[in-house]
């Protein structure tokens, strides 16, 4: 009971996530390019409920922000100035799934005032807001990497496995070739070959297509094993005999037995290509300003005084460790789920 109370939880921060990244217009405060020039590396806002005076507000609210003169570079809390906080605000245009245009925030402050619960970074664009905008690029290229290579690896690993001999020999002696590439010397190849100005749709579609690609040979190999068991089964051996033709076996018979390998490698595919992107994008090679992404969030770190002095800059990676921990948990779950199954 308490193994699957966790695993429920699980699952229900994971749909949270996704489901404030979904709808990241309404979720953050601001758009993705909206820049405030003259807040720029301000630290996370803090919420209050008592002000300076030790009245309490049922309300949180913020205090303004402002130049400290004895520390250049730095802010300081204006306590004279607060801005308390409201919910279902008008805000910033934005787009629901890209067709129904919409401009309420779920929560936000009158101006002046402003609200930066990550902090910004050197244009003062809110770290927060570009958190959960980059969060439909780098998941998006997670899901679709991640479902190219599976099915890539449905098509090898039971063709390969199924057929056996001379075929089974030359797919998986190919998918240890793939195996050994180094997919991001590769993808510095791939992409010196292409012209200079490339949009962001092919940006990403490159970088999901190399490493998705590059990916397939594990889950085929883990399907072909499948496949050379289920294969054996009276079952099949019965459709054979009435004249059942290979498709059909394939479809009916043997490949549902690989539903279970499918969804496990998918589930642990999923962030291997997420921090694959994010290491792409960090690196220069993915999409470019002023999309967001998870890997854009961090690249400004690659300047020292970035990395020594604004901590909060290291918020959007922190916030990725349990993320990537909750799908590691689901695919442990299932693994568990798929053995006593078995058993």
């Amino acid at each position: 009971m308490q193994r699957k109370y966790k695993f429920g939880v699980v699952i229900f921060l994971l749909v949270v996530v996704h489901a404030a990244i979904l709808f990241a217009g309404f979720f953050a405060p601001y758009g993705y390019a909206t820049q405030n020039r003259e807040l720029p590396f301000a630290p996370p806002t803090e919420l209050h409920f008592v002000d300076q005076a030790g009245k309490w507000h049922v309300r949180p609210f913020v205090y303004a922000l402002a130049d400290d003169s004895d520390n250049p570079g730095a802010y300081r809390t204006d306590l004279n100035t607060r801005y308390a906080m409201h919910f279902f605000v008008q805000g910033t245009p934005y787009k629901i799934a890209g067709i129904f245009a919409s401009r309420v925030h779920l929560f936000g402050v009158s101006d002046p005032g402003r609200v930066f619960l990550m902090g910004t970074d050197e244009f003062g664009r809110d770290q927060f807001s570009r958190f959960l905008f980059g969060g439909q690029l780098s998941l998006l290229a997670g899901l679709l990497a991640a479902a190219l290579s599976v099915s890539v690896g449905i098509v090898v690993g039971g063709i390969a496995g199924f057929y056996g001999g001379w075929v089974d020999d030359l797919l998986m002696r190919g998918g240890e070739l793939f195996l050994a590439l180094p997919w991001l010397y590769l993808l510095f190849a791939v992409r010196a070959a292409l012209p200079l100005h490339v949009s962001q749709a092919q940006v990403l579609l490159l970088l999901v297509a190399v490493v998705g690609l590059i990916g397939w040979a594990r889950p085929a190999r883990l399907i072909r094993g499948v496949v050379l068991s289920a294969k054996e089964r009276n079952s099949v051996l019965a459709a054979r005999g009435f004249g059942a033709s290979d498709a059909y076996l394939l479809r009916r018979h043997v490949l549902p037995e690989a539903y279970g390998v499918v969804l496990t490698q998918i589930t642990l595919l999923i962030p291997q290509y997420i921090l694959a992107e994010v290491t792409l994008t960090f690196l220069g090679l993915g999409v470019g300003e002023p999309m967001p992404s998870w890997g854009s969030l961090l690249a400004s770190l690659q300047q020292y005084y970035v990395l020594s002095t604004y901590w909060w800059m290291f918020l959007p990676a922190l916030l990725l460790i349990p993320l990537f921990l909750a799908y590691y948990s689901v695919a442990d779950a299932v693994q568990e789920r798929l053995k006593s199954v078995a058993l």
